[in-house]
């Protein structure tokens, strides 16, 4: 659990730092959420982040009755209950709600299961989830920003993808099979084997060596297609197979 919550604590403070950069006025600005604002894509975080708390502190379910047919209106929620809210009490909401998840993992085995949105996971793969989000939205994010922000030379971009994406590529492997059966697919008996090139120069390889179906090619664009920030058909991806070619038009983390 160290290596994922220490990653996800990163990815959390990189994100809170990229808007520390944003006037009061840009909060507004719309984001490629369709419909949300800076904001609310904040607001968005920050409402699931507290529902993740009281999930591992309370148990049950964040949905209503455990009803998967209500992500829609969950989500709903927490964007509304943010519109109520000046940017500063949004931002304080999320750091408040995120230590909590984090504070409660850290009490957990990595093996041991938490009921989320969809069914139960590991608390492992429960980190790896919020890491996930945090990161997706924060795409949103810093592409509302494009353009707007000046960094200086000496400087790392903030933009840039960094070692923790690993964490998405890792989930968006993870969940191929869940992927194939939403999509109505059979997965591979054989697997399909994943082969990436990371944030300097950085090899990742998922999947068993003698599986039939290879995916070649750049984390990010994976990590992207993943999270649906990105088309499949818009990425320089290379398949061996059929059933590659179907990963990625299928891949899903949610």
């Amino acid at each position: 659990m160290r290596e994922i919550l220490s990653d996800l604590v990163a990815e959390q403070q990189a994100l809170d730092q990229f808007l520390q950069r944003i006037s009061e006025r840009q909060w507004i600005l719309p984001t490629s959420a369709p419909g949300w604002s800076i904001k609310d894509v904040v607001s968005h975080l920050a409402h699931s982040e507290r529902c993740a708390a009281e999930v591992l502190t309370e148990g049950g379910s964040a949905l209503p009755e455990g009803n998967p047919d209500d992500i829609d209106k969950w989500t709903a929620v927490g964007v509304s209950e943010g519109r109520e809210m000046r940017y500063q009490q949004v931002i304080e909401w999320w750091r408040n709600s995120r230590a909590d998840v984090v504070d409660a993992l850290s009490r957990m085995e990595g093996t041991d299961r938490v009921t989320w949105l969809y069914g139960d996971m590991s608390a492992r793969a429960f980190g790896t989830v919020r890491l996930m989000e945090t990161w997706a939205h924060g795409l949103d994010i810093k592409d509302a920003m494009e353009g707007l922000l000046t960094f200086d030379e000496e400087e790392e971009d903030p933009t840039a993808d960094t070692s923790r994406i690993r964490h998405v590529a890792w989930l968006a492997h993870r969940m191929l099979p869940f992927a194939f059966a939403e999509a109505g697919e059979s997965f591979p008996e054989s697997g399909i084997r994943l082969e990436l090139m990371g944030p300097r120069y950085a090899r990742w390889v998922y999947g068993p060596e003698d599986a039939e179906d290879v995916i070649k090619g750049v984390a990010g664009e994976w990590c992207r297609i993943a999270v649906r920030r990105m088309d499949a058909e818009a990425s320089s991806l290379k398949t061996e197979g059929e059933n590659a070619e179907t990963a990625i038009s299928v891949v899903r983390t949610y």
